[in-house]
Parts: C-alpha cells; structure tokens; sequence
C-alpha cells in the first residue's frame, strides 16, 4: 500500500504560522497534522504502508528531511514530489505519478479523523465521507442501497445528499488511477483553470469503477487558527489516556489542568494552563494562566492570561491580550 499526500499549498489561511512551516507540520498535540494522519490511516489498513510519496512545494531540505522521517517512524519509504504550479486536485496528484502504482490511498494533508474499521482491500475504490448538517459548503456524493457511488455534486445547493467527502480515497489499482488522471490532462478538461479530482472520480464511475464511501467517526479540520485550536482539544481528548506530559518538563508551584500535551525541557512557572493546552519543547509558561490552544516551541509567555490562541516558535511575550493568532521569531513587550 501507497499513500499520497498533497500537500504543496501556502495555507493562506493559517497566516502567519505558514509563513516558516507548511500548514501539514503544524503540531497538534505535539505531533505534526500529517504525522497523525498517516498514523490514523495506518491503524485502520490491515497491510503494510510500503511508501509515502509527499507531494510539495519549494519547502526546503529542513522540511523534507521532516518528512522523511515521519515516514521512517511508521516503517514506510518516502518519495518527495513537486508541484511547481498551483493547476488544481488532480494534478497535485498526478505530480507523483511514479508512485501511482498497486495499492494506492491519496490524503489531504489538512485535515484529520478519527475511525474505527479495516479498509476493504479487495474493493475498486473507496472514498471516505462524513454527515454534516449544512452540505453546501462541500463536495458531497449520492449512494444507492448497495453503498455504490452513483453521483459526485460539487457545493450542493438543495440537500441532494448529506455524505461530504473529507478528502481521503483508495483505489486497488493505481496505474489505471494515473491513466485517469492522465486522460484530463489530454483532454484539457478544466475547471476555472484546475484540473480537479472529481471530474476523474466521476469518468471512472462512468467507465464502471465501482466507488463505495466509507464514513468516519470524527472529521476535524485544521484550515484556520480556531479550527485548528478545536482540533488540537478533541485530539487531547481523544489520547488523554496516553502520558502527554514529558519527563523532563520542570513544572513549579503551577497547576495542570488536563488533557494537556507538555513537550520536553518545558519551564512552567507559578502558572495555572490548561485544559486543552499544547505546549512544545523548550518553552517557558511564566506567572500566567493559559488555556486551549497551542504554543510551539523554544517560546517564552510571562504575566499572561490568555485563551483560544496559537502562538508560533521562537516567540516572547510579556503582558497581556485576551486572544491571538502569532507566528514564530516574534516578540511582544507590553
């Protein structure tokens, strides 16, 4: 089994986070979004994951040597993959047409889930979905009662369907995928300028690809600061069985309030932080209380109160602000 992963975008969205990182490493509970959800996809598939193939921008070696690794910690190979060009879903894919062969899932790298089932291998292609309340904001599919995809509806206007695709797919046949893929490219098939994955998922149904969708518990998004603030509290809550408190944090006469995650040689001082609370290596928390949401690491805050906010690495702030969004090597005095 291979997974794709596109993820060359700028995250327009996350500004000023994505101005150092790509949105796909931010941390969530101290690990990067596109670590946790290789990780997700792989306890649900009841094979081997043999290769990630990532798919980005011009992000540097620093980030690429990242990426690798987070390949490495689950025992697969990884292949770096460049999209130069921003010409839409499919052809992000298509970038890594090399590794479109066999077994292959494609996941977006800014999103998240929670799932609990075993990927049915011998299936043509699944696509995985999740009910939502207002469908009009997303790309939904119609099934029949045999769980067969018999339409793909971009932005629904009248709720044809409930079942939004969260950006997750499998195809048992890789070569014939990338044929698809191809086959756009060829015939110039485009949407506002994109060459969009939709417009090959709905010619291979047509050319009786047999989709069926496969829903997921819990589908979080990371595509702005409070969605990602969310997502970091539900993953907190999701593990807070698990130790999420280094041994080498030096916590004094401060007050933890869990899930929190506490990552290594992290100062917490004559603090209250927490619930909900992702701090990374290396920081100090200084006479403060803080709470939901995410400080990255080798950062300083002292006489802080402070909810709902994300704070980037390498940042100092003394004083005080209800809420912020900054990003790294930023320093605040009040």
């Amino acid at each position: 089994m291979k997974i794709i992963i596109p993820m060359a975008g700028m995250g327009k969205r996350m500004r000023p986070h994505t101005l150092t990182i790509p949105k796909p490493l931010i941390p969530i509970a101290g690990k990067p979004i596109v670590q946790r959800l290789v990780e997700e996809i792989g306890k649900n598939l009841n094979e081997k994951i043999e290769e990630i193939a990532y798919v980005i921008g011009d992000f540097g070696k620093d980030v690429e040597n990242h990426l690798h690794n987070i390949a490495k910690s689950i025992g697969a190979d990884s292949k770096i993959y460049y999209q130069t060009e921003a010409l839409g879903t499919a052809h992000a894919i298509y970038c890594a047409k090399e590794s479109l062969c066999g077994k292959v899932i494609v996941a977006y790298a800014d999103t998240l889930l929670k799932a609990d089932f075993i990927l049915d291998g011998s299936s043509d292609g699944i696509i995985w979905v999740k009910k939502v309340d207002d469908p009009s904001s997303f790309g939904v599919v119609k099934t029949n009662n045999e769980n067969i995809v018999t339409d793909f509806i971009e932005k629904p206007k009248d709720k044809i369907s409930d079942l939004a695709i969260i950006g997750i797919y499998y195809f048992k046949d890789g070569k014939n995928f990338c044929k698809e893929l191809k086959y756009l490219f060829d015939n110039d098939i485009v949407v506002n300028g994109e060459y969009q994955l939709t417009d090959a998922l709905e010619n291979m149904k047509n050319n009786n690809i047999k989709f069926k969708t496969s829903e997921v518990e819990e589908w979080l998004d990371c595509g702005n600061k409070d969605a990602t603030v969310y997502t970091n509290q539900r993953i907190l809550e999701l593990n807070k069985n698990e130790n999420l408190i280094s041994d080498t944090a030096n916590i004094q006469n401060s007050l933890i309030k869990e899930p929190c995650f506490i990552g290594k040689n992290v100062v917490i001082k004559n603090s209250i932080i927490g619930p909900h609370l992702s701090v990374g290596e290396n920081s100090q928390i200084i006479n403060s209380i803080v709470r939901n949401g995410i400080i990255q690491s080798n950062s300083k805050v002292e006489d802080f109160n402070i909810k709902n906010s994300m704070i980037g690495n390498s940042v100092e702030i003394v004083g005080n602000v209800p809420e912020m969004s900054i990003g790294d090597f930023t320093t605040i005095i009040d």
